[in-house]
């Protein structure tokens, strides 16, 4: 299971890998660091007799733990741990004649301290003259506005906004100056990635100062797209999980069987992004499915193009269609217009017909109402745009319709208030324990750590459905009364 990790024919490793394996499912299971879990293995019964190890070993140092999640994170397959126990669960087919797939997502925080735009600027300006060749040299020249070679931040008073005002405009320009006047060279992975940070950190902040005078910076307002939010872990994200929960961290995905309580695939990603979306992870999560599902989501997987896509691969879909949002508090939804989509043509509530335009570039077409608004009765309930009303029909408007019909039966509400909400159990499984923080830095660690978390979980789950194993198969022991 584990040759893959250990290629060289000198010697063997010091501690056998199906040992680390077996302690790594429990420090995930337990949320415990290095040394506490070696600790455990020490001291702990039950985890010597889990682990494999005699009564009087000593177990091993901390360090070999480390090792091994390398290996395993940089190996061809860093997820086969929860791949195995999926194998035992096969094994035991308890999920035979269970169709049903619940999915969900939480934010989980990251592992370092949010910085400001001032450290930010810093800390890439420091890691540029530390990995970059010749970085040293054309910083000294051109980086002048804080000694990069101490430690902190620099010395200004922080109350004094124009103060502050002055640093950033520095710092940007010391940040463009340094990246202009580099020496032109072949860079390896870790200069590249130094340069590549301290340009995204230089221009994701700040935006030019509209005094006419050239090459001035300040704080922008707003927040660009996709922001990094620590150099530390550049991977990280700040993420909106609702109006008025937001955190810094990683979204973990989960598809769960509601019936038995098992995680049956997960994911962790960064935060932001449309890679990233719910929606766009859902196919990943369904993805080793061989039999047609009843899949289960709220409205972050109601996009259309996850529904064509389920569908197509012969899913059953109860998912929650996104809300419609009138124009106008009160007024009319889209559902209020007649829409024809294959004569290409939209009616109003007040019988007005207007034909569609030709599609974008992601397929959406737009009825332009406008001057027929003018005099309308119904205008005060449509729209509040001075010019009229413009409705626009995207490519999956029929299949969304079609999805908001179907919510609306009863069987449906009843199907969707039975099965979904379990997985909202998974979910609190995930994080439980102090485990809503990651324990380490960037997804591939942290993506590997969540697929061994589920794991164990998946494992405690079986065990306490009665896992036993036959002499040639797991299977579940029948329940005793």
């Amino acid at each position: 299971m584990f040759a893959d990790m250990y290629p060289s024919a000198n010697g063997r490793p010091s501690m056998p890998p199906q040992i680390l394996a077996a302690t790594i499912v429990l420090q995930s299971l337990h949320g415990l660091s290095d040394f506490d879990t070696v600790q455990e293995l020490r001291c702990d019964l039950r985890w010597k007799a889990a682990c494999g190890l005699g009564l009087n070993d000593t177990a091993f140092d901390p360090s070999l733990l480390t090792y091994f999640r390398r290996r395993l994170q940089r190996s061809a397959d860093p997820n086969r741990l929860f791949t195995a126990v999926k194998e035992v669960v096969a094994a035991t087919g308890v999920l035979k004649g269970k169709h049903r797939r619940a999915l969900d997502s939480t934010v989980l925080d990251d592992a370092v301290a949010t910085q400001d735009t001032v450290t930010q600027l810093v800390a890439s300006i420091r890691r540029v003259i530390r990995d970059v060749p010749g970085g040293e040299k054309t910083a000294a020249t051109w980086c002048t506005a804080h000694d990069y070679t101490g430690p902190g931040k620099p010395r200004i008073a922080w109350n004094d906004e124009q103060a502050r005002a002055a640093l950033v405009d520095a710092l940007v320009t010391d940040a463009l100056n340094l990246l202009g006047h580099l020496p032109e060279r072949q860079l390896d992975e870790k200069a590249a990635d130094a340069v590549g940070l301290l340009a995204l950190v230089a221009g994701q902040d700040v935006e030019p100062v509209d005094d006419g005078r050239d090459g001035r910076w300040r704080i922008a307002h707003g927040t660009v797209h996709d922001r990094i939010v620590s150099t530390v872990d550049a991977e990280a994200r700040h993420i909106h999980k609702n109006r008025t929960r937001h955190q810094d961290g990683f979204r973990a995905h989960g598809a769960f069987e509601p019936e038995t309580g098992l995680l049956t695939e997960v994911e962790l990603t960064r935060g932001s992004g449309q890679d990233n979306h719910e929606a766009a992870v859902a196919e990943v999560l369904l993805a080793d499915e061989s039999e047609d599902l009843t899949v289960l989501g709220d409205t972050a997987y109601g996009t259309g193009d996850l529904r064509e896509a389920l569908e197509t691969d012969g899913h059953t879909l109860v998912i929650k269609p996104p809300p419609l949002k009138p124009a106008v508090p009160g007024g009319f939804t889209a559902d209020d217009f007649h829409v024809d989509t294959a004569k290409g043509e939209v009616t109003c509530p007040a019988g007005q017909t207007k034909a569609l335009g030709r599609p974008d570039a992601k397929g959406a077409r737009t009825a332009q109402f406008k001057k027929l608004c003018t005099h309308c009765p119904l205008r005060d309930r449509c729209t509040r745009s001075k010019t009229g009303r413009a409705f626009q029909v995207h490519a999956h408007y029929d299949r969304l319709k079609a999805a908001r019909r179907q919510a609306a039966d009863s069987n449906w509400q009843a199907e969707y208030r039975r099965w979904r909400p379990p997985v909202e159990r998974a979910m609190a499984w995930l994080v439980a324990g102090g485990n809503r923080r990651v324990p380490y830095r960037g997804v591939l660690k942290n993506n590997t750590w969540l697929h061994n978390r589920a794991a164990a979980l998946n494992l405690r789950r079986l065990i306490n459905l009665g896992l036993t194993h036959t002499g040639h198969t797991w299977t579940l022991a029948p329940a005793t009364t």
